[in-house]
């Protein structure tokens, strides 16, 4: 069944990328004429999982730096869309640097990123039960991808890390061009990667987002993957503080002492694996 999208959101990323791919403005109108229209296209879907728990994503994931702005700029939500902007500056004044590991099955291209490493196993939520409500996936339902990652060729990056941003489509927000090579339904991720950063050079990168450019960045790591692995840590300042996972613009999981620490999440703050199912969904497009 396809789905039609409408622009009525803070960054509307989605909307913003179908209508780009026509040349069209994001609009309410131009999205409603694109549903009338009656043309479609597929989409990747990313399924995110920790032992039993799976949540789907069509957008992106973030961990680090661009997860703790969308998050926990909520507080500022009074400023509208200004809130992002703002609470950017005071992230980049304040940076933080997160312990953690990441490992992923790169795309053809892309095997010179990381180390060699193997396939760990799928990741459990038992050790931190505590902290989440695992989500009943006794249901009929889809349950995610069944392929057998064991048999892929695994490369691994370890921390720190100022930024993990994994990207479905181009675009992140309606001025936010986070992932410029990214394809509906290419069967691919696109991560985003960014390790040692000066404060300044960060501040240039994140001033570069509107148009694409910052993927350029000599501190920049930008790949596709097939299937990836986070292994997320603590605050490298204070190892008693964690931080937050974020998909599509929701609060996923959170570690201690973190904003909206008395939220539960779906997830824990833990190890989580994501694969992606090619052309999965299917939605209403210009063209």
């Amino acid at each position: 069944m396809p789905i039609g999208m409408v622009p009525a959101g803070t960054g509307n990323g989605m909307v913003k990328s179908l209508l780009d791919s026509a040349g069209e403005i994001c609009s309410p109108s131009n999205a409603i004429l694109a549903v009338i229209r009656g043309h479609t296209r597929s989409l990747d879907v990313a399924t995110i999982s920790q032992g039993k728990t799976r949540f789907f994503s069509v957008l992106m994931l973030a961990w680090g730096l661009i997860a703790d702005i969308d998050i926990e700029s909520e507080k500022y939500r009074w400023m509208g869309s200004a809130r992002i902007d703002f609470y950017a500056l005071q992230r980049i004044t304040y940076l933080r640097h997160y312990n953690g590991r990441v490992s992923f099955v790169p795309a053809p291209g892309f095997e010179e990123y990381g180390e060699q490493t193997i396939y760990s196993g799928e990741p459990s939520c038992e050790t931190r039960t505590s902290q989440q409500e695992s989500l009943n996936t006794q249901q009929p339902g889809y349950l995610g991808s069944d392929v057998k990652l064991e048999n892929m060729h695994w490369r691994t990056i370890s921390g720190p890390f100022v930024s993990i941003w994994l990207h479905n489509v181009p675009w992140g927000s309606e001025d936010v061009l986070a992932a410029p090579n990214a394809m509906f339904s290419d069967g691919y991720l696109d991560l985003i990667i960014v390790k040692d950063i000066p404060k300044l050079s960060l501040l240039s990168l994140l001033s570069k987002m509107n148009d694409g450019s910052h993927v350029h960045c000599p501190h920049v790591m930008y790949l596709k993957v097939k299937a990836f692995v986070l292994e997320p840590g603590a605050r490298i300042d204070d190892p008693m503080k964690e931080g937050i996972i974020d998909s599509d613009g929701e609060l996923l999981a959170r570690g201690n002492v973190t904003y909206k620490g008395n939220v539960k999440c779906s997830m824990a703050y833990d190890k989580l694996q994501i694969t992606v199912d090619q052309g999965l969904a299917t939605l209403f497009a210009p063209v």
